[in-house]
């Protein structure tokens, strides 16, 4: 049959997954089993953002390794979440066609590959191309465990499930470089490429077997372009949708303006060293998990787009003291509460984010999970760059992060907040 015949006649999957659906196949999980669940999605979905921040403590000491300037080093930060934003928009549409577990073991074991040869690379060129196919590898097991999640809960147990996504995908990226500076007291920056392929290597076992198909094969469609495209073309003509994936994206992008700078800005400006480093992120990482916790619990008397609105309002805050302290020269005390408050509140935003975004979508959640996370880790690969322009500094971090505040305030208050939902998610 034609890939023009599909696209006529393509209406989601064969059998149409709606909530109820979704909420049985959770309920038919023991305790244990959830728990089992929670536990492996967690560290797939923590693949990817360690995959990206692990070894930014590391940056002075690969720049003077492969004799590189900062902004070199830098792109190889921005190659990786191009990649992942790739990969993503391929193995989320292959989840939907083929189900979860293939794409997941073929995406995988391109992320062990690569992370061997970015440990083995000798430039700086050649460790940009090793971590584009890192990010590719690393996309396929974020995108699938969302899928999951999607296919086996809804309602409550679903929010209950994605605030526990959302607290590994915004935690892991502050926890990353706190284990990446106490490796670096061990072993030398290539070393933490090998321990991300052992990373990998433990998620391919795990996958391989404790993990079940969680997408029939009646409940899949056909991977062809045309298909493809008009999956895509659903979720692109949902005002809501666009509207709320933009405002992660941008909230991402305020957190990758820290992330791609800090350990510039705080080991050789302020002189912190790379453990001190990893301590800042271990204060980060506490307030995320706080307000983490505090948005799937806000979530369960107040509809998603209020506790959105409060994240943002608190994110942008901590963006423009990120600002004004690099304006006016403040010390390393205000430039680290800044900075808190641009991170922590991320823990507030996402959990809204994805449950707005996926719970209307169900047909095609691994669709939806890889748009979102392209969307994210895509624009903020693309916006981070500009913090070198003028040189790496305090104020180019809150000119970014201020910016894309900007963008998350208007596409919720222009797109998202006229459309959303009044109600709390039942």
């Amino acid at each position: 049959m034609s890939s023009d015949v599909h696209a006529r006649n393509y209406v989601a999957p064969t059998v149409p997954v709606d909530p109820s659906v979704a909420q049985t196949l959770g309920q038919t999980l023991t305790r244990r089993d959830k728990l089992k669940y929670i536990l492996i999605l967690g560290a797939l979905v923590a693949l990817g953002p360690f995959t990206v921040d692990l070894y930014l403590p590391a940056f002075p000491e690969v720049a003077a390794d492969l004799q590189a300037n900062d902004a070199a080093i830098q792109l190889t930060l921005t190659a990786t979440m191009i990649g992942f934003a790739l990969g993503q928009l391929i193995v989320g549409p292959l989840s939907d066609a083929l189900g979860r577990r293939r794409p997941l073991l073929i995406a995988t074991a391109v992320h062990i590959g690569a992370s061997i040869a970015v440990a083995f690379a000798p430039t700086v060129e050649l460790v940009m191309a090793g971590r584009v196919l890192q990010g590719i590898g690393a996309a396929g097991a974020g995108v699938v465990a969302m899928a999951m999640v999607r296919d086996l809960f809804a309602g409550q147990r679903l929010i209950r499930m994605l605030a526990n996504m959302a607290l590994v995908s915004g935690l892991a990226p502050v926890v990353a470089p706190v284990i990446g500076s106490q490796l670096l007291a061990i072993m030398p920056w290539r070393g933490i490429f090998l321990v991300l392929a052992l990373y990998g290597i433990a998620m391919i076992v795990v996958a391989a077997f404790l993990m079940v198909e969680t997408r029939p094969a009646q409940q899949r469609g056909t991977f062809e372009a045309a298909v493809v495209a008009r999956r895509y073309g659903h979720l692109f003509r949902d005002r809501a949708f666009v509207g709320i994936a933009l405002v992660g994206a941008m909230s991402f992008t305020a957190l990758f303006a820290y992330l791609s700078a800090s350990s510039f800005v705080l080991q050789e400006q302020f002189g912190l060293s790379a453990q001190q480093y990893g301590l800042v992120f271990g204060m980060n990482s506490i307030g995320l998990v706080l307000c983490n916790q505090a948005s799937a619990r806000l979530m369960r008397v107040l509809a998603p787009r209020t506790v959105t609105t409060g994240g943002l309002a608190v994110q942008s805050a901590g963006a423009l003291a990120l600002l004004t302290a690099g304006l006016t020269d403040a010390g390393v005390v205000w430039v680290l509460v800044s900075l808190f408050f641009v991170v922590a509140p991320l823990g507030l935003i996402m959990p809204t984010v994805q449950v707005t975004a996926l719970a209307g979508h169900a047909e095609e959640a691994g669709t939806a999970a890889s748009l979102i996370g392209a969307l994210n880790m895509g624009v903020a690969g693309l916006a981070t760059p500009l913090i070198g322009l003028g040189g790496i500094s305090v104020a180019s971090m809150g000119i970014v992060a201020v910016g894309a505040m900007l963008l998350a305030q208007a596409a919720f208050w222009v797109i998202v907040f006229p459309k959303a939902s009044t109600e709390v998610v039942r």
